[in-house]
């Protein structure tokens, strides 16, 4: 891996020189071990966009660059340069969530300061033949916060009540919660009605697709 960036200026250097490139042509100049089924590694493409440019966090609880606390998004868009998918943001904390503030919370924390990088992903290219867009930085308006901070709090208030198993992907205006597991067998604990534990999948925070077709929208005029 390549050291991590001291400036958003080194950041943004690495992020333009790979713009216009094929996930298979910077793998391999940088010998990147290409998977034979991606299908199996679906964490690939992050891994190795992480791995040139310098992303250092890992999978602690803080932004992707640790040291200018700027956070990495890939964005896979289709043709017509809509988002294909939603962008996952974070862990649902499922119990201890009495007393939690928006303030200091992950999902803050981690959109606080995004590099999102568009990818050219639509199903019928070949993973190494997709191709990188051009990454900008992007601050949430007081207005965009605003609604991720209400999905935020009117979610995490169900979870609270014991409500999770009633959160679908359809509540919650820009950000929504879904299960996040590799099997259904992967249970943890959470709140229950009436306060009992329970088991239940693990959830993660997306952001929605119409959410983030904005954030292109703004940038790119599109």
């Amino acid at each position: 891996m390549l050291s991590p960036p001291k400036t958003t200026a080194e950041l943004m250097q690495r992020v333009d020189a790979i713009a216009g490139l094929t996930l298979g042509e910077i793998a391999q100049h940088y010998q990147f071990k290409v998977p034979e089924n991606l299908l199996k590694e679906k964490g690939w493409m992050g891994q190795l966009i992480e791995y040139v440019l310098g992303a250092s966090a890992g999978s602690k609880p803080v932004p992707d660059f640790e040291l200018l606390g700027i956070e990495l998004k890939t964005l896979p868009i289709g043709y017509n340069g809509k988002p294909l998918e939603t962008t996952y943001v974070s862990v649902v904390p499922l119990i201890d969530v009495t007393g939690l503030q928006w303030e200091n919370s992950v999902v803050r924390h981690k959109l606080s300061h995004v590099l999102w990088l568009p990818i050219l992903a639509e199903r019928d290219i070949a993973p190494i033949d997709r191709t990188i867009g051009s990454g900008f930085l992007w601050k949430p308006s007081a207005t965009q916060e605003a609604a991720i901070r209400r999905d935020w709090e009117e979610q995490l208030e169900l979870i609270a009540l014991g409500r999770v198993e009633e959160i679908n992907g359809h509540l919650g205006e820009v950000m929504q919660i879904r299960p996040k597991a590799a099997n259904s067998k992967a249970l943890t604990d959470a709140i229950g009605p009436h306060g009992k534990a329970i088991k239940t999948l693990p959830r993660g925070f997306y952001l929605k697709t119409q959410f983030t077709a904005d954030i292109l929208k703004s940038q790119f005029g599109a």
